[in-house]
């Protein structure tokens, strides 16, 4: 773990879990691209550096979730490099207490401001296509969260965040973690047909090509949708959707799990309502999903 990979001549990748770019400008000028989770990550981004004599000119955070921006702090303060993220994920990072807030609806418990949660707060500035090293460009990935973005290195390998998760990832957990399902699918279909020499994701091995990862994520959230849609067959409420899915699927539900996977659910009850399969009713003061019925 935290392994130096050299994936082109000047673009390299940190194993961790969820993986750390570097780019190299210059002999001993780099960029990161990510942070990792937290302090301990950061130290152990930090020896990396160290030991390949590289100073960090800059961060470019993909978006603002903490297991990506919750080095940057740390990286920041012992290095004095600049720190970009996208917006309104720039938001996000200098006031980290918005993620969790935001899977709950209000101000979350303090089990819930956890550093899986909720990043240390870092001064971060806004990301445009003029701060980016020359040669490099970025792709915006909406879907995941509210302005996730990729990078594209001048070695002509893709840094793509959470826009996918890895094969085995899925097998084992098959409710992922996304913001809006329509967006999801439109960056989906733009990946499918992005080309690159390496594709590099987050959450799983490094591609070669980003089609055989396309079908199986846009397979499990389609998966998803049916089987939310097929529990909606008599109205039910989200509470009793979120309970009978995670029945179904083995799995136990804890308050990390309530928001994540919860926030996941909502916005597919909202893809599929705004999609006219689903429909909202309060009955006794409790709002209850159910299947539209087909149209003769």
């Amino acid at each position: 773990m935290y392994e130096l990979i050299q994936v082109a001549e000047n673009t390299f990748c940190i194993e961790s879990p969820s993986k750390i770019g570097i780019f190299r400008e210059s002999e001993h000028e780099v960029w990161l691209i990510d942070s990792g989770n937290d302090k301990d990550a950061a130290k152990k981004i930090l020896k990396v550096l160290h030991q390949h004599q590289w100073h960090l000119n800059a961060i470019l955070l993909t978006h603002s979730h903490a297991d990506h921006a919750g080095g940057a702090r740390f990286l920041r303060e012992h290095t004095s490099c600049r720190v970009y993220a996208p917006d309104p994920e720039c938001d996000f990072v200098r006031h980290p207490v918005l993620e969790p807030s935001f899977l709950w609806g209000g101000f979350p418990c303090a089990e819930l401001r956890n550093k899986f949660l909720m990043a240390s707060g870092c001064e971060a500035e806004p990301l445009s296509t003029a701060v980016l090293p020359s040669g490099m460009e970025k792709l915006e990935l909406p879907g995941h969260f509210f302005g996730m973005t990729g990078f594209r290195t001048p070695d002509d390998v893709w840094f793509l965040a959470d826009s996918m998760i890895g094969e085995q990832i899925l097998d084992k957990y098959p409710i992922f973690f996304l913001y809006d399902a329509a967006e999801y699918l439109r960056t989906l279909e733009r990946l499918e047909s992005l080309t690159g020499c390496r594709f590099l994701f987050s959450h799983a091995p490094i591609q070669e090509s980003t089609a055989p990862l396309v079908r199986r994520n846009r397979e499990a959230l389609h998966q998803l949708l049916r089987l939310i849609a097929e529990l909606c067959g008599e109205p039910v409420s989200f509470e009793e959707i979120l309970k009978r899915i995670f029945d179904r699927y083995g799995m136990r539900l804890d308050l990390n799990q309530y928001v994540l996977a919860g926030s996941t659910i909502r916005s597919c009850l909202a893809f599929l309502k705004d999609a006219g399969t689903l429909a909202a009713e309060f009955r006794e003061n409790r709002l209850l999903w159910r299947t539209q019925p087909a149209e003769a």
